[in-house]
């Protein structure tokens, strides 16, 4: 029984470290900048939120990752970065001088 009950607390412990981490590669297209999310797994990101940002904390556009995970957002002059949080964890972000 002591034996089936650590079993149990050890495998609640490592729950954990099967977390997967969001992921994001941009880049810019013309007018427009590209961008795929996903998690660290391999796994996509359909229907999720990623937002653009002034260095101002001011949201610029947002966007919902389609059926690729792929999105497109606006080019802008101004300083940007985007931001795709998956919720948990610490979320991806991609700054407009890595364009």
């Amino acid at each position: 029984m002591m034996r089936a009950l650590l079993l149990c607390a050890g495998l609640g412990l490592a729950a954990p470290a099967l977390a997967h981490y969001p992921v994001m590669d941009c880049s810019r297209n013309g007018d427009t900048v590209d961008c795929r999310v996903g998690y660290s797994d391999g796994t996509l990101a359909t229907g999720a939120e990623v937002v653009m940002y002034s260095y101002d904390d001011e949201e610029m556009a947002r966007a919902e990752a389609d059926a690729h995970s792929k999105v497109r957002l606006p080019w802008s002059d101004q300083e940007f970065y985007i931001q795709f949080d998956a919720g948990h964890e610490q979320p991806a972000e991609f700054d407009y001088v890595e364009l």
